[in-house]
């Protein structure tokens, strides 16, 4: 069973979250895009080892349905932040990449993003240490 201190620092990790994720949302906001599309270039930036992805892919990433995400990459596409190339191997597969203009919305929420983290990450650190100790085995 979970102490009362355990509690309060699943609690409070669970509030440094939502508060990170919060300010997310408005950065992206005040940046003209939904926190949808922040995360789908953010995806398509940091697709491991190539520059571009797959709606496939890219929906596994975002843990979302196919069809949503080719409107999410339509509504990207319609704002000129990414573009889609039909594979020469495989005309039935789609590849997305993000245009300049995507790489500088997304270079610049990536700034605010890792200064946002910088702030909140000793606090974070301490709750997972506070709660690695309760995890120890004690003593006998």
């Amino acid at each position: 069973m979970l102490s009362r201190e355990e509690y309060e620092l699943l609690a409070s990790f669970r509030y440094s979250l939502r508060k990170f994720l919060r300010f997310s949302e408005e950065a992206a906001q005040e940046a003209g895009l939904t926190p949808q599309q922040h995360q789908a270039l953010l995806a398509i930036k940091g697709f491991p080892e190539q520059d571009r992805v797959t709606i496939t892919a890219l929906a596994e990433r975002l843990q979302a349905y196919h069809h949503s995400v080719v409107g999410l990459v339509d509504r990207l596409a319609a704002q000129g932040l990414v573009v889609r190339r039909h594979s020469q191997e495989d005309r039935r597969c789609v590849y997305v990449r993000l245009t300049q203009r995507g790489e500088k919305v997304l270079e610049d929420l990536a700034v605010v993003h890792r200064n946002e983290l910088r702030r909140i990450g000793p606090q974070i650190k301490e709750l997972l240490h506070k709660l690695d100790e309760n995890d120890a085995p004690e003593a006998e």
